[in-house]
């Protein structure tokens, strides 16, 4: 099984891919039904979770039901738990939208919802994430997770959602990151689709980011907390829900008008 989801990952196109799953959705769900693991996005029970991954697939991460893995889960428990993003008025950029998400934000009568990127089928606004076409002070809420890990530029990316959040406005910016690591990693000089893979995790990722991912942010402008949600659940819940332990939400938030020079 984790060859051949290895093998789709890797041949077959994101944009196909996304259309594609909304198709095998309902019979993967179907077939995989059980009580041992739970989505807490859709409340489904399942015997077990499907693997993922580009280069070394993990096993048991992807649901079924909504196509979500640890982070899109442990997100949503944070969000419904923590935050008023379900019940408060808010405006709200999502950059390419996750199948988890989309529909179920795109519902939710207290949101201004907007979603944006380059090449995602879900996108409402097709914008470049160093060059957006909004105004200043725009957004509430702005989502942008596993996205900076693709841009070349991630420091113009996050002056621009700097520069479109509101004072007061929160995002939250996940990305594969290696806590072990103090400094990020990148080399443009590694070319090669799979010593890219090999080595970023995705053919397409042009970094690794290290702990330094959140003063990186704070020096944008964003206040940041680093958000480790999974040490208020219980062993318990973190195997039934099939979250990553230890995994860090990056919080931003906007406290200023003036940001520093860069």
């Amino acid at each position: 099984m984790s060859k051949l989801f290895k093998f789709i990952l890797n041949i077959i196109p994101r944009p196909i891919l996304i259309r594609l799953s909304y198709l095998a959705r309902p019979i993967l769900a179907f077939s995989m039904r059980g009580n041992k693991h739970t989505d807490p996005i859709d409340g489904k029970q399942f015997k077990n979770f499907l693997p993922y991954g580009y280069e070394s697939p993990r096993e048991n991460v992807l649901s079924p039901s909504t196509l979500s893995l640890e982070r899109h889960r442990l997100l949503w428990l944070y969000l419904k738990n923590e935050t008023d993003f379900f019940t408060a008025s808010h405006k709200v950029l999502h950059f390419a939208p996750e199948q988890a998400f989309y529909k179920r934000f795109r519902k939710l009568k207290n949101l201004i919802y907007t979603t944006t990127d380059l090449d995602s089928p879900l996108a409402d606004i097709k914008a470049d994430i160093c060059n957006l076409p909004f105004e200043n002070d725009s957004y509430d809420v702005i989502f942008c997770n596993h996205v900076l890990e693709h841009i070349h530029d991630d420091t113009k990316a996050m002056q621009e959602m700097y520069r479109i959040l509101k004072p007061g406005g929160w995002g939250i910016f996940q990305i594969p990151q290696d806590l072990n690591s103090a400094k990020t990693f990148e080399d443009d000089s590694i070319t090669d689709k799979k010593e890219r893979t090999k080595i970023f995790g995705q053919y397409d990722h042009v970094r690794i980011y290290g702990r330094d991912y959140f003063d990186k942010l704070r020096g944008i402008g964003f206040a940041v907390d680093e958000i480790d949600y999974t040490t208020t659940l219980s062993v318990e819940e973190i195997e039934k829900f099939r979250l990553a332990k230890g995994e860090i939400i990056p919080l931003v938030r906007k406290i200023t008008t003036s940001p520093p020079v860069v």
